[in-house]
């Protein structure tokens, strides 16, 4: 592989939101080659996330946004470490895209714990009749409802939807890629949407 060059690194970027020399290096580990190069970022994202759990997030910004005319709105409290971050644009930019992303996403929850138990067993009761009105005998249903549950857990909450502005990556993704541009944990700790007339 011949150099790498200012047009990689800047398109690099664009995909990542990664620094020049982070995008250097990565460009430089996958012989040039975008696809790996992305990927190679997102994972030491994720090692860095992982490395940033448990760190205090006390900090932060609530943010609301109104969509269609004021017929959806959403407020997201998003939390960081420190209160230099949380001014910071590309924190505040995060906040932003994360309320926009639940008014068109409407998630049930942040995680798979977040979802009621009500909302849950619902799913549970439909997904069941189905099978077993289709003639699936009982322990085949049971292997359908969970196969159904756990497409609905994608779907459902936010940590594990694909991002509107970028179905190739989940929330998670977005968050971790994040964690790994500003240096500090970061985490959706609450939200909420309305719909007029819901």
């Amino acid at each position: 592989m011949g150099e790498i060059s200012a047009g990689m690194v800047k398109e690099l970027r664009g995909k990542t939101g990664a620094g020049i020399m982070d995008c250097k290096s990565a460009l430089g580990e996958c012989d040039g080659e975008l696809e790996k190069a992305i990927d190679y970022l997102r994972k030491k994202g994720l090692a860095t996330a992982k490395e940033r759990a448990g760190r205090e997030t006390s900090e932060g910004v609530i943010h609301s946004y109104i969509h269609m005319g004021g017929k959806i709105g959403v407020m997201v409290e998003v939390n960081c470490e420190s209160d230099f971050v949380a001014k910071t644009d590309d924190f505040i930019e995060f906040a932003k895209n994360i309320a926009m992303h639940i008014a068109a996403s409407s998630p049930v929850g942040i995680t798979e714990e977040d979802v009621p138990e009500e909302v849950l067993s619902r799913e549970r009761e439909i997904y069941r009749e189905q099978a077993i009105e289709t003639g699936k005998p009982e322990n085949i249903a049971e292997k359908i409802v969970e196969g159904k549950l756990k497409k609905f857990y994608k779907e459902s909450c936010l940590m594990n939807q694909p991002y509107v502005r970028d179905p190739d990556i989940t929330i998670a993704d977005l968050l971790n890629d994040v964690i790994a541009k500003i240096g500090e944990n970061i985490r959706i700790k609450r939200f909420v949407r309305y719909q007029l007339g819901e």
